[in-house]
C-alpha cells in the first residue's frame, strides 16, 4: 500500500511488446493467483525464475504457439505480485490468441500503465522511477535514454531523498523547540538551524537546475523560424535538418504552411518550425499560412527572426519584433556569403551572423540555441525529469525562501518546512493525490 492507495491484485494480462509483426512477442500476466494459469497455458510446472521452452495451449490442449515461459513468484517480480511472461513469436494473430486464452482463464485486460502502477503501489518503484520507465521507452535521443535510465536506477530519487532527509532533521529541531517551551531560540542557534536551512536551500537549487536539464532532454525545445519572404528560413531549416526538408526557390512566398522538423543538438531534441514569410498579401492561401505562422510563435520557446544581412533590421522587422512580446528572440543575419561579414555573435548574444547556404556560422547558431534553452553541459549525468517535478521543486524552494524570512517566528518556520517536505514527497509519490496517479499511469502503454 502506498500513498493511501492499495494495489488491486486480480489477475491482469496484456501484450507487452509493440504492435505489429516481430521476431518475438511477449504476453505478460500479473496478480496474486497467477500460478493457476501455468498448467493450463503450458501443460507443465515451471521452476521459478528459470526459462522453460514449452508450447502455449488453447482450451483443447492444441498449441497456439511455442516459446519461452518465465514465472516470477511475488514479491520478487516487477510488480511485486506473481508474474508470468510468455515469450513467443511476434505475429499479431499469435499474440492475440495467447492473450485471449489468458482472458478465458480468468484474467482481465490490463489498463494502460497498470503493471507499472502496481509496481509503484507495491513499493517496487517510486513514482519518479515509474515515470522513468515510460520516458525510457519514449526517449527521442540516446542522451534522453541514458538520462531516463539514471532516473529508473534511482539517481533522481536519491537526490530528492537527500534533501528531504535534511529537511526532516531540521523540522525535528524546530518542532522540538515548539514542543518544549523551556527550550528557547538559542537552542536552534546552537544547532545551527539557519545554517542547515541555507544548506538545504543550496542543495535544492542544485537539484532544480539538473531537473530543468532533464525536462529539456525529455520535451525538447520548440524553435520557430520567422521573417519576411525569401530571407532563407527554409534554407536554414534544411541546413539544420541535414537534408531538403523544405522546398527552396527564389520565388517569394514559396512556403505557404508551417513545416516541422525534429533535430538533435548534443542529444537535446529541437523541434524546428519553418513558417510562411510575414508580409502584407492579398493571396488567401498565403494569408492562412501567415496566420499559422503567428499561431506557431505563440507556442514557441524561442523565435529565430531571419533577416538579410545586407539590409539589416528595417521597419518591417522592427514591427515583427514588437509583436513577439516576451518570447525569447534570436535575430539571425543570413546571407553573409553575399557580403563581407563573418560568422559571429553580438556581445549581448541576441544577434548572430551566418550563411544558411554555405553553413558558415551554423555551429554558432546551434550553440546559441542550446544556451537560450537553458542547456548547460556538465560533467554530471543528467537525469530525466518532467514539468511536474520542476513545479514541485519550485514550490519546495519557495516555501524554503519563506521559511528563511520567518526568522525566529518558529510557528511559521515549522509550517513552511512542512509544506516544503510535502512538495518534495509529491515527486516520489509518498504523498500523491489519487487523481494525479491516474493521469500519470494512463499515459503508459498497455503492457507496462
Amino acid at each position: 500500500m502506498r500513498g493511501g492507495m492499495a494495489a488491486r491484485s486480480d489477475p491482469i494480462a496484456a501484450i507487452a511488446t509493440a504492435p505489429g509483426r516481430g521476431g518475438i512477442g511477449v504476453v505478460r500476466l500479473s496478480g496474486d493467483a497467477i500460478e493457476r494459469f501455468i498448467l493450463p497455458l503450458t501443460g507443465k510446472a515451471l521452476a521459478p525464475r528459470h526459462a522453460t521452452y514449452t508450447r502455449f495451449l488453447d482450451a483443447a490442449g492444441i498449441p497456439l504457439d511455442a516459446g519461452i515461459a518465465l514465472y516470477f513468484p511475488g514479491p520478487h517480480s516487477y510488480t511485486g505480485e506473481q508474474v508470468l511472461e510468455l515469450q513467443g513469436h511476434g505475429g499479431p494473430q499469435v499474440l492475440q490468441g495467447v492473450l485471449e486464452r489468458c482472458i478465458e482463464l480468468g484474467a482481465r485486460l490490463a489498463e494502460p500503465g497498470e503493471f507499472s502502477r502496481r509496481a509503484f503501489l507495491n513499493g517496487k518503484l517510486d513514482l519518479v522511477q515509474a515515470e522513468a520507465v515510460a520516458d525510457l521507452i519514449d526517449a527521442g535521443s540516446r542522451e534522453a535514454a541514458r538520462s531516463a535510465l539514471r532516473s529508473l536506477d534511482g539517481e533522481f530519487s536519491r537526490h530528492i531523498h537527500s534533501v528531504k532527509d535534511a529537511l526532516i532533521h531540521l523540522r525535528m529541531l524546530v518542532e522540538a523547540t515548539l514542543d518544549f517551551p523551556e527550550e528557547d531560540v538559542d537552542f536552534l542557534h546552537q544547532a545551527d538551524a539557519w545554517g542547515k536551512l541555507a544548506d538545504i536551500d543550496g542543495k535544492l537549487d542544485a537539484v532544480l537546475a539538473r531537473a530543468r536539464q532533464g525536462v529539456l532532454l525529455r520535451e525538447g525545445l520548440n524553435v520557430v523560424l520567422m521573417g519576411q519572404p525569401n530571407v532563407g528560413k527554409s534554407s536554414l531549416l534544411n541546413r539544420l535538418a541535414g537534408y531538403d526538408a523544405a522546398i527552396v526557390t527564389e520565388i517569394a512566398g514559396t512556403t505557404r504552411d508551417t513545416v516541422r522538423e525534429a533535430i538533435q543538438i548534443q542529444g537535446v531534441p529541437l523541434h524546428i518550425i519553418d513558417t510562411a514569410g510575414l508580409r502584407e498579401t492579398e493571396d488567401p492561401v498565403e494569408k492562412m499560412g501567415i496566420e499559422r505562422a503567428w499561431a506557431a510563435v505563440e507556442k514557441a520557446d524561442v523565435a529565430v527572426l531571419l533577416i538579410d544581412a545586407r539590409h539589416g533590421v528595417g521597419a518591417q522587422e522592427a514591427a515583427i519584433l514588437a509583436r513577439l512580446g516576451e518570447i525569447p528572440v534570436l535575430t539571425v543575419h543570413n546571407k553573409i556569403d553575399l557580403g563581407r561579414d563573418t560568422p559571429h555573435v553580438s556581445p549581448d548574444g541576441l544577434e548572430l551572423w551566418l550563411s544558411a547556404k554555405t553553413g558558415m556560422g551554423l555551429a554558432l547558431l546551434e550553440e546559441r540555441l542550446l544556451q537560450l534553452a537553458g542547456w548547460r553541459a556538465t560533467g554530471e549525468g543528467t537525469f530525466i525529469a518532467r514539468t511536474r517535478h520542476v513545479l514541485a521543486l519550485r514550490r519546495a524552494r519557495d516555501h524554503l525562501r519563506v521559511a528563511v524570512s520567518a526568522g525566529t517566528q518558529l510557528e511559521f518556520l515549522a509550517e513552511e518546512l512542512r509544506l516544503a517536505q510535502e512538495a518534495l514527497s509529491e515527486i516520489t509519490g509518498e504523498f500523491s493525490a489519487d487523481d494525479l496517479l491516474g493521469v500519470i499511469f494512463s499515459q503508459f502503454c498497455i503492457g507496462k
